[in-house]
């Protein structure tokens, strides 16, 4: 019975995928250390506004906006470094200079001195985060099959979501001072984890380097030195490409950038960057704590983050385990009407409890609050880089998905600026109702104009 799963094709342990899936989990370090690090953070930015703040200096408010917001310019710089660099020198170049600036937050957090110490070691955390959204989704996409990409490209966020879920709880149980020094080793296991892996056979072979390619795609599908008749797929990818640069067609001609499928790709990439920030999934990962003091909520707010935390977890796994089988439409359909729904209940949950006595359902918020992410999670986060790959013609992959990834970071710092003032200015149950209805446009757009990217080969145009 173990050998027969085993052999299915779709196993992600089968002889053919186990090295995807081992390649997959050693890139992915990074990624789970910079959950860490934005779970931490986000309990520390609430301790350093108490009187029992670890550090010697007094932290305001609109400071701690910018330490929330300037991961989002760090990841504005790590999407522009990472997507000018990798067609030039390598997907495997930029994925080493990931642990780099990720090192130096922990230093400068260890060693704070003043609030610009944070402020510089959370913009370098926004460079290695946004470094690796641009590079980690194409070198997944270039060394796995189709049958499993998915579920590989997946793990992006499962990564960052057990990273964020480890970093709240460390943060309420181990000291502000001893936390650098645990995960520190964490970038550093991840850039030997790299030594041993190559090239991706696709961007070995646009640079004409065939034999590196060959024994890259060997190493990557588990494919014996002897096995000659495996590699008629190797022989047909690497045709392709060779046809296509000969003709000049993976040239940046503009026409590329205007056929009806690349605008296609555009407004499926909108709506998807929209969803996935306006129904403030990342912002409530970064003012968990925040959110659930102003809830009415009696329940004990560490402990609450870490159920979010979680649920995370549980819906990301969720995505893996649906998105191959299913298809990526029918989770985004499910994931952005459910949010809504959710949304909008919590809006209405506290807008009666600032007006009506509601102790007696206090834990609505967090089952509410937990199902909104696991529904946000098992789509519009859980295959926002799968789908954001796939659905971009083949010919401008690479500078599109740069380009919208970019895009992203400004939202990521555009939402988290103005989450606080909404929250100020509205009141919590208008920013939910608002949230609510970008997750109901998002349900109408996959329902009527989504077209199924599963199975969809990484060299179609």
């Amino acid at each position: 019975m173990k050998l027969s799963i085993f052999e299915n094709s779709n196993c992600l342990l089968n002889r053919r995928n186990r090295v995807q899936f081992l390649a997959t989990f050693l890139v992915n370090i990074s990624t789970f250390a910079h959950g860490v690090g934005i779970g931490w953070m986000s309990t520390v930015m609430r301790d350093l506004q108490s009187p029992d703040s670890p550090l010697n200096f007094a932290v305001f408010v609109e400071e701690i906006s910018w330490i929330g917001s300037l991961l989002g310019i760090g990841s504005i710089i790590g999407n522009l470094l990472a997507g000018f660099l990798q067609d030039r020198i390598g997907r495997k170049p930029v994925l080493y200079a990931l642990a780099v600036p990720y090192v130096f937050f922990w230093l400068l957090s260890y060693s704070a001195q003043s609030v610009e110490y944070l402020y510089l070691g959370r913009l370098l955390a926004g460079i290695t985060g946004g470094g690796g959204y641009i590079v980690l989704p194409i070198f997944i996409s270039e060394i796995s099959d189709a049958k499993i990409r998915g579920r590989l490209g997946s793990m992006v966020m499962l990564s960052v979501n057990i990273g964020v879920m480890v970093g709240y709880i460390i943060s309420t149980n181990v000291g502000y001072f001893t936390v650098p020094f645990c995960v520190i080793p964490l970038p550093i296991c991840y850039f030997i984890g790299n030594l041993f892996l190559p090239e991706t056979p696709f961007y070995l072979i646009t640079k004409g380097k065939f034999t590196a390619a060959e024994k890259s795609f060997r190493f990557y599908k588990n494919i014996k030195e002897n096995d000659n008749s495996s590699m008629l797929e190797f022989e047909e990818i690497k045709m392709k490409m060779c046809k296509e640069q000969a003709l000049k067609v993976n040239s940046f001609n503009y026409k590329d950038f205007v056929s009806k499928s690349a605008f296609r790709a555009y407004a499926t990439s909108l709506v998807l960057l929209l969803c996935n920030q306006f129904t403030g999934t990342f912002c409530f990962t970064t003012y968990m704590t925040d959110i659930f003091e102003i809830s009415h909520t009696t329940l004990d707010v560490g402990m609450c983050t870490i159920i979010i935390g979680a649920v995370q977890i549980i819906g990301t796994i969720t995505t893996i385990l649906l998105c191959d089988r299913y298809g990526r439409k029918v989770l985004l359909k499910l994931s952005s009407l459910g949010a809504s729904i959710c949304l909008a209940a919590f809006g209405f949950y506290i807008y009666f409890a600032e007006r009506y006595d509601l102790s007696a359902i206090d834990w609505l918020p967090v089952v509410l609050l937990a199902l909104e992410i696991f529904l946000c999670h098992i789509g519009l986060v859980g295959v926002f880089f799968v789908v954001l790959v796939e659905a971009m013609p083949a010919r401008i992959r690479s500078v599109a998905t740069s380009t919208f990834i970019v895009t992203l970071s400004i939202l990521v710092f555009f939402t988290l600026k103005i989450f606080p003032l909404c929250i100020s200015y509205w009141g919590l149950a208008i920013t939910m109702w608002a949230a609510s209805c970008v997750g109901l446009f998002g349900f109408i757009y996959f329902s009527l104009f989504f077209i199924e990217t599963k199975g969809k080969s990484m060299l179609d145009n």
